[in-house]
């Protein structure tokens, strides 16, 4: 498979297996599934309440002989109750329990937003804490610290703007090295792929198939669904792949990195084989003409009434 190629010659390949919205009690199954025939780069967060259980199929794939440590790549992410720079390296070393590794591939800020210690959602606007006062840079300075002590070997971020990614370019000793941003043919940014790309920082799409299953309080009347967008089912008939694959394939054609989340034994296989679809210029560019910028993941939680947060300050747009 296709890989990206980070620092110090490591490769992380382009497909991986996202675990967000997969239930405990089932992603177990289906992280051994996903290792078993050929996943190798899994994508976590605290946050997803189910590291634990990722964890232990984890390690049982590598007592199985199935897989060995080094040939695995393994995300998480730093969640917005621990920007604060002595929570950082408490975070981690909370995540690698949670998982039982010794070290993270990648470690990433989950988002740019602040929030009380403690908190997975904000209540109130005085549950979030401005960036003013809890700088990103300084995260980042702390998060630096971890590559030194071994904890992650890499760091980047995740749903920053080209600004706030900018902002840690200017000062750091590590530069992010991946920024994990929602993107599908509904949501290309390609001002900030292309920003990301000409400083070396890899992409990786999250929510690439439109994230058909995510709660119904974020779900909007009539709103669009990708998989039934007649364009992508038209090249999914052509290439006679589903259409899952084909937004996959489109992701990956663009040397993006792509995660998309299944616990089902049949689509890992055919979300996996999506990395050897060969879409053709064409194709590219009817999929181009579907940009609306639509998000299926606003932001909107950290913008509440009296809130530092806006979307216009989120997304810098």
């Amino acid at each position: 498979m296709k890989t990206a190629e980070f620092r110090h010659n490591a490769h992380c390949p382009v497909l991986g297996l996202g675990t967000f919205k997969a239930e405990p009690g089932v992603v177990y199954n289906a992280i051994k599934d996903a290792i078993k025939i050929g996943y190798r780069h899994i994508d976590c967060a605290p946050v997803y309440g189910n590291q634990r259980e990722v964890g232990q199929a984890i390690q049982e794939s590598i007592r199985e002989g199935v897989v060995t440590r080094e040939q695995l790549w393994i995300t998480s992410k730093l969640w917005n109750d621990s920007h604060a720079p002595h929570d950082v390296e408490p975070s981690i070393v909370e995540t690698l329990d949670e998982l039982n590794l010794d070290y993270l591939d990648l470690y990433l800020i989950h988002w740019p937003v602040a929030v009380r210690k403690g908190l997975f959602l904000p209540e109130s606007a005085s549950d979030l804490i401005p960036l003013s006062e809890m700088p990103l840079t300084d995260t980042w300075f702390a998060m630096e610290k971890l590559v030194d002590k071994g904890l992650a070997r890499h760091i980047g971020v995740s749903n920053f703007s080209a600004a706030k990614v900018a902002e840690l370019l200017n000062v750091a000793r590590i530069k992010p090295e991946a920024n994990q941003i929602e993107l599908h043919p509904y949501l290309q940014q390609r001002q900030l792929v292309r920003f990301c790309q000409m400083n070396r920082i890899h992409v990786t799409a999250y929510s690439p198939l439109g994230s058909p299953d995510r709660p119904a309080r974020l779900k909007e009347k009539d709103e669009p669904t990708l998989l039934n967008e007649p364009t992508i089912c038209q090249l999914a008939e052509q290439h006679d792949v589903t259409p899952a694959q084909i937004l996959l394939s489109w992701a990956i054609h663009q040397d993006i990195m792509v995660i998309p989340k299944s616990t089902s034994a049949k689509r890992l296989q055919e979300n996996l084989a999506a990395a050897d679809i060969q879409l053709n210029q064409e194709d590219l560019a009817h999929i181009e003409q579907l940009d609306k910028h639509r998000r299926y993941y606003s932001g909107s939680a950290w913008t509440i009434n009296g809130s530092a947060y806006t979307l216009k300050t989120l997304w810098d747009e």
